[in-house]
């Protein structure tokens, strides 16, 4: 298992496949929840992730399935930080160093790397030429 690490930042596709039961990918991300959860280290995401995730229950008017995301992230004590100065100042020098990356996803490794976490779960490959943090895909946890 990945339970070795301290502090994990979960990017949006995890939560998207967890919430929304995908077909593929829900037993994969139940497992990985399960074991970060029981592992007792920090979980961090960030606004973004919110914004991002947000988008299909709003689009749905699905107001329960907001607030049963807000319900998790509290249950669960996973901070959500904010983009600051500190976290933009980091995310212009990612974006610099790998042009093509998304800003959203710069944002993100930004987050995690100013709040030092230690792996980045994330369903995205194109992050995985990230080197300051581990970024491990969904499939790959564990291996």
């Amino acid at each position: 298992m990945m339970t070795e690490f301290k502090k994990i930042f979960i990017d949006t596709t995890p939560f998207i496949y967890w919430f929304t039961m995908d077909s593929v990918l829900h037993g994969k991300t139940e497992e990985i929840f399960k074991a970060i959860l029981n592992s007792g280290c920090d979980i961090v995401t960030s606004t973004v992730t919110c914004a991002e995730y947000l988008v299909y229950p709003y689009r749905n008017h699905n107001l329960m399935q907001v607030e049963n995301f807000w319900k998790f992230l509290e249950d669960a004590e996973i901070v959500a930080y904010d983009i600051d100065r500190t976290i933009a100042s980091k995310t212009a020098q990612i974006r610099a160093e790998y042009k093509y990356f998304k800003a959203f996803d710069c944002m993100q490794l930004a987050v995690a790397c100013i709040k030092k976490c230690d792996l980045f779960l994330t369903n995205d490959k194109q992050l995985k030429q990230f080197i300051e943090i581990p970024c491990v895909m969904i499939e790959d946890w564990g291996e």
